[in-house]
């Protein structure tokens, strides 16, 4: 088998004189290409096997009926359609749904379904755990682990679309967008991400709209700028605070990419896209007595006075041991007036999915911790008992 198939795979460990077979579901339309031509088949039949497993949702080769007999057999004994296990599923009364998905290092991470006014959003994780460790994030307090496979990532989608039913993709469905913004800091895990969404907006896989993909990221620069080079997909940016000291604080990765660092990258990535009219998502985390006062939200409109945006602002939602408070309605409120005057497209997150662990910041997986931040997490914990 050819060194770019081999190079796609990120297989776990298997014993001497065992041949790992190529996980199917983590190919791109080119890498799929590039395994059938690789094995000395036509490259339509890449076109095939993209279908049934991204549009009918398929996992067993004897179902796909438009592929020959002998290349069945012949797939069934070097290669598979494995998602992530999926270890339990949540519903809650608002109608989100989460899955949590057990990946190969062993971790478990989580996905969460969102219906809303006609539009279904899925939350998909891209690490174990997160490389960084905002501070009012539950995720980044239980660690590290691992980044998932593009096979793990897309796997959320092909788990939730299951879900919902066999549809084709340009068909009506539930899912209409999908975020990049579950567990983890998806600019530390590139080129698995990158692939992964590729496949969310292949019409061979899930037909979504460069509009309907959206990436969140902390502000890793170096990787937006690079983004930009590879991709087109909507971008939203997680501020949370209006000045370097604050941020330096609540988003750590901003003492290594301060605010004007960050700002540079987002106009260099708007710049390069062809659709004028797109702006990036400004996420703010509101938190009482911290983030959420009347300067803030004036040092935020001065901040942001010449860049492309909407702000959606994201009461905080409690976790134990957090340290940080849910702002009251009438502090949101003003800090959303105050914006609104300055001229600012900005709407409040509604907080979705609590009553089940799946609201935005509260998602935590069961995270098999390399960093042993979870440890010192809990030993803070403990004394504040």
């Amino acid at each position: 088998m050819s060194e770019l198939i081999d190079s796609t795979l990120d297989q776990a460990s298997t014993p001497a004189n065992t041949v790992a077979k190529v996980n199917l579901l983590g190919l791109s339309r080119q890498k799929m290409t590039a395994f059938f031509l690789s094995i000395g088949e036509k490259k339509f039949r890449a076109e095939q096997v993209l279908k049934w497993i991204h549009h009918h949702r398929v996992d067993d080769f004897d179902q796909m009926t438009n592929v020959s007999k002998a290349l069945r057999e012949r797939l069934k004994a070097t290669a598979e359609i494995r998602g992530p296990e999926v270890v339990s599923s949540h519903f809650s009364t608002d109608g989100t749904c989460k899955w949590v998905v057990r990946v190969a290092s062993g971790s478990c991470v989580e996905t969460v379904f969102i219906p809303e006014n006609g539009r279904g959003t899925l939350c998909v994780s891209s690490q174990a755990g997160c490389s960084l460790d905002c501070s009012f994030c539950s995720t980044g307090k239980q660690g590290f682990n691992s980044d998932l496979t593009v096979a793990e990532i897309i796997g959320q989608v092909w788990i939730a679309a299951r879900h919902f039913g066999n549809v084709p993709a340009k068909m009506d469905r539930a899912i209409t967008n999908v975020v990049m913004m579950g567990m983890g800091e998806p600019l530390m895990n590139f080129d698995n991400v990158v692939d992964a969404m590729d496949l969310m907006m292949d019409d061979l896989g899930y037909g979504l709209s460069k509009r309907r993909v959206t990436l969140s990221t902390s502000g890793v620069v170096p990787a937006l700028r690079k983004l930009s080079e590879v991709s087109n997909v909507s971008l939203a940016v997680s501020l949370h605070a209006p000045n370097n000291e604050l941020r330096n604080q609540l988003v750590p990765i901003n003492r290594k990419y301060p605010l004007d660092q960050l700002l540079d990258a987002i106009h260099y990535y708007m710049n390069r896209l062809t659709d004028t009219k797109r702006v990036v998502t400004i996420e703010y985390t509101l938190l009482s007595g911290v983030n959420d006062q009347p300067e803030h939200a004036q040092q935020l409109a001065a901040l942001l006075q010449d860049v492309p945006c909407k702000i959606n602002l994201i009461p905080f939602n409690p976790f134990p041991h957090s340290g940080y408070e849910r702002p009251s309605n009438n502090a949101v409120r003003r800090f959303q007036d105050s914006l609104q005057l300055a001229g600012f497209n900005v709407t409040v997150r509604k907080t979705r999915g609590d009553d089940i662990d799946a609201a935005c910041g509260q998602l935590v997986g069961s995270v098999m911790d390399k960093t042993r931040r979870s440890e010192r997490y809990a030993r803070i914990a403990a004394r504040q008992v």
